[in-house]
């Protein structure tokens, strides 16, 4: 019984140990959508980084509370829809900083209450902790030209795989 124990904690000390560096990343970034998609708050919040920014059209947001606070409206009932994907990974070769980037769609609704669909695309940095957690610590989006096209589509309809 005991070499059971130890053979299942060698195996799964060696799968983190060897975890794949790019899919982690993907999977925190699909996961900082869904809290999103899900309207969860708080674990939207649990995925920025103390000293994060996120830059928009005219401000920088500077850590979780001003972030969370200029994002509410996507945690309100009624509020818009996002969702977003990465495209890209990259991970930096001491695997402590990663960059995503991605398309992004909003759904929400106009005076009348047609519903209004804009794309665009994303760019997080994101940083490793100490104990192994990936937050970002920096965000922009910029919104699409042009409708995008099936291939862009598909990245946001794609199976998760997380």
């Amino acid at each position: 019984m005991k070499n059971l124990a130890v053979t299942i904690a060698l195996v799964l000390f060696t799968s983190a140990a060897f975890a794949d560096p790019v899919s982690d990343v993907r999977c925190h970034e699909i996961g900082f959508s869904k809290a999103a998609e899900n309207r969860d708050l708080a674990s939207f919040a649990a995925f920025i980084d103390d000293d994060a920014r996120f830059a928009g059209r005219t401000t920088v947001r500077r850590g979780p509370l001003e972030i969370t606070a200029a994002w509410s409206v996507f945690f309100e009932d009624g509020g818009p829809a996002i969702k977003w994907r990465p495209q890209f990974v990259e991970v930096l070769a001491d695997g402590d900083l990663a960059l995503t980037r991605g398309p992004y769609r909003m759904i929400d609704k106009d005076a009348d209450g047609n519903e209004i669909e804009r794309w665009g695309t994303f760019n997080s940095v994101w940083r490793k902790h100490a104990d192994g957690t990936w937050r970002v610590v920096f965000d922009a989006g910029s919104p699409g030209a042009d409708a995008p096209d099936a291939e862009i589509r598909a990245i946001l309809d794609a199976e998760d795989n997380c």
